[in-house]
């Protein structure tokens, strides 16, 4: 059982980097107001939030509420953006 819930964690992984998203420590989300911050992002897995299926309900940093999160494909933002969803973090710990 374990075995397969880890296999399907892994073909999760690829398939989300074959659509563009980067999934793991540093994933580049957006809330529903639109704030950019990066967060930990583990197909499967959520310590700190709601999953949802592809989206997950949990803290904003930069609006400081409660929202529902995705992630956000890096080619499509602009240079400005990726620096500002790499200077701002959720909390790595519950």
């Amino acid at each position: 059982m374990l075995v397969a819930l880890s296999m399907l964690c892994a073909e999760a992984v690829v398939v989300v980097r074959r659509r563009g998203y980067v999934v793991g420590a540093n994933t580049a989300v957006r809330c529903r107001s639109g704030h950019l911050f990066t967060t930990l992002w583990i197909p499967g897995g959520s310590l700190k939030a709601i999953r949802l299926g592809w989206w997950r309900f949990q803290r904003c940093p930069v609006g400081r509420h409660w929202s529902f999160v995705t992630p956000v494909k890096v080619s499509d933002l602009t240079e400005d953006e990726r620096q500002l969803a790499a200077q701002i973090r959720d909390v790595r710990i519950p």
